[in-house]
């Protein structure tokens, strides 16, 4: 019986010494966390989405409490939650002018098919069937929804002519569904922006009319009647630049194609990130 009780005791106080030990280990090579960290995690958005280019909100934090990464590292974020970030930092930052997603395709149903594809509903796979896909065009939308299906905001839906279209209002330009499109369709302007290019198509005009009703044809009336220089055809399409674009929509009324619209025709007034 002492036996028994002998083995109980000495256990039980090697159980303490260990855990003494373990203790001031613990103690000892205590990895700091810094606190800021934390404050910032939950102040971002928690889509994960990766657009910052960090595995996750959680890497972003970290990266932006280190310094490795500014502020408004976060493209999700809104200029609300930049400023949150920069006050926890204990920096300033300027605003920053919100950019949204944007399709350059108009064509959907206008587009001719070289044929009629029946497999599963993935740009990339009807891409591979039959000489990149069953548009005519090799640059316009297939419509398949791969960005659809990559977007974790629900900011992207394929219209009902057939064509990815970006609701602006949701879309937080993180960047998945650029980085799903197989063609490098979908680009990026300012939210406020009133004026856009529906067609990506650098194919010369004589060729691009055969193959969509709504493809540029590089006719450069727009840039011609342009009053503030702020668009020019580049590789057989009109390209414009924001900086300058006044929205005076002069553009929009001489093109011939209808492939340049005034996107806020409703009058829809645009908010202030």
């Amino acid at each position: 019986m002492l036996t028994v009780l002998y083995a109980v005791l000495v256990l039980g106080v090697l159980g303490c010494v260990f855990g003494a030990v373990l203790a001031f280990a613990s103690k000892i090579f205590e990895v700091q966390k810094d606190p800021r960290v934390e404050e910032i995690q939950e102040t971002l958005p928690g889509a994960n989405c990766g657009g910052c280019g960090f595995a996750g909100c959680s890497a972003c934090a970290a990266a932006i409490a280190s310094g490795q990464a500014p502020v408004n590292a976060c493209p999700v974020c809104s200029g609300e939650r930049v400023s949150r970030i920069a006050a926890i930092m204990g920096v300033e930052v300027e605003a920053a002018e919100r950019r949204v997603a944007f399709v350059r395709c108009t064509g959907g149903t206008r587009a001719n098919k070289k044929y009629e594809y029946i497999g599963i509903s993935d740009c990339v796979g009807a891409m591979k069937v039959a000489g990149n896909g069953p548009l005519e065009c090799a640059y316009g939308c297939l419509g398949f929804g791969n960005c659809v299906r990559a977007c974790a905001f629900d900011a992207i839906h394929i219209n009902e002519n057939g064509v990815a279209e970006v609701d602006r209002d949701l879309c937080t330009n993180c960047g998945q569904c650029r980085e799903a499109c197989p063609r490098g369709l979908i680009g990026e302007i300012p939210y406020a922006a009133d004026i856009t290019v529906g067609c990506a198509s650098k194919e010369k005009g004589a060729v691009s009319r055969q193959q969509c009703a709504a493809s540029c044809i590089g006719c450069k009336l727009c840039e011609k009647n342009c009053p503030s220089d702020a668009i020019h055809v580049v590789d057989n399409v009109a390209v414009i630049d924001y900086s300058k674009c006044t929205s005076c929509g002069t553009c929009v009324s001489k093109c011939p194609r209808k492939v340049l619209t005034n996107i806020h025709d409703d009058g829809r007034v645009a908010p202030v990130a």
